[in-house]
């Protein structure tokens, strides 16, 4: 049985996504192939400092524990822990989860076959603000289904408009959800929608990091 490195393990709302709002337990696990300049969880990147090792059954008995039916496996990037597919297979053997993989863009979605709508990815696309847009992986676009999630977080204009070239060139409206989010600081909200307006951004959501307003942003376990 696989061993999983994992950060924190917490109950909370979901901040972002399609869920957001709503409860879901969170598993986080450590170590990260990106380094963003905005990145608000560094610190699960230090294996020595934060985190502790599980086993699938030990991750799936907590699961259960918390009662909560939203999963969000979270890092930290996830789809680079050894042993994620027999994780996800053991999840999903459960009809009363609903399991959301969050990934930052740069690894092979081709390999997770899903036969079910109870899993879901919401993948970043890295724009030039984060430092890590040559890391992207094109390819994932064309693996993405109506239920999963693309999600630009944008620290400038300039990064908007980057946002509006990957959504036209690879049609995203109408194939997946479309979320827009802003660097917290950087970028004004106003701003973004303005920006929204300005382009006829139709099936793009504008989320508002709502784990952030609530426990502030350098909160952690939340």
């Amino acid at each position: 049985m696989a061993e999983y490195n994992v950060a924190e393990t917490f109950v909370s709302i979901n901040g972002e996504g399609v869920y957001a709002g709503q409860l879901a337990v969170f598993i986080r696990f450590y170590g990260c192939n990106l380094s963003c300049s905005y990145c608000d969880t560094a610190w699960a990147k230090d294996a020595l400092r934060h985190g502790r090792t599980m086993s699938e059954l030990n991750i799936y008995e907590y699961i259960k524990e918390t009662g909560i039916k939203n999963v969000t496996l979270t890092g930290g990037e996830p789809l680079i822990q050894d042993g994620m597919k027999d994780l996800l297979s053991l999840l999903l053997l459960d009809e009363e989860l609903r399991v959301e993989v969050e990934t930052n863009g740069s690894v092979d979605l081709s390999d997770y076959q899903r036969e079910t709508d109870a899993l879901s990815f919401t993948m970043d696309y890295k724009l030039p603000g984060s430092g890590m847009e040559p890391s992207m992986l094109l390819s994932n676009f064309h693996c993405l289904k109506q239920k999963d999630t693309v999600k630009f977080v944008a620290g400038s204009r300039m990064d908007l408009e980057r946002a509006v070239e990957i959504i036209d060139s690879y049609e995203l409206s109408g194939r997946c959800h479309i979320y827009f989010s802003t660097v917290f600081g950087k970028l004004s909200l106003s701003d973004t929608v303005e920006f929204m307006k300005e382009n006829q951004l139709n099936d793009v959501t504008l989320q508002l990091q709502m784990h952030k307003i609530i426990w502030g942003p350098d909160a952690v376990g939340v």
